[in-house]
């Protein structure tokens, strides 16, 4: 599932706490996101049909509640990134991350630490 950037704003003010009417949605929305209510509920209906929301009505009232996991989201969102821009493959991804963006001392430690428990998990 793709999820626009905009879409993103709505699914994590969804993820914060569900179910949620659109109106709640509206004010957990980071500051200077000033949307109409009209447009959250467009993109709310987007994500429907996308198959990430669903909606069950209260009376008047619709609430929104998430089908898809943050975690699924971002799994999802990383496969794409890792496949557009790195050819589906980690090393140009890590490369990429420790040469170009400058990763400081602390946080590459903590990335050699992750692949030295991952080999002693796995018996390498």
């Amino acid at each position: 599932m793709k999820l626009t950037q905009a879409e993103w704003q709505i699914m994590n003010a969804l993820w914060q706490e569900h179910p949620a009417t659109a109106r709640e949605l509206m004010q957990r929305l980071p500051k200077g996101i000033n949307w109409a209510y009209t447009t959250i509920k467009t993109m709310l209906s987007r994500l429907i049909e996308k198959k990430a929301v669903s909606e069950h009505k209260q009376g008047n009232t619709s609430l929104y509640k998430p089908l898809v996991s943050q975690r699924k989201a971002r799994h999802s969102a990383f496969k794409s990134m890792l496949d557009q821009a790195f050819e589906g493959t980690m090393g140009p991804l890590m490369h990429f991350l420790i040469e170009e963006e400058k990763l400081s001392k602390r946080q590459r430690h903590q990335i050699l630490k992750i692949l030295q428990e991952k080999a002693k998990t796995k018996g390498e």
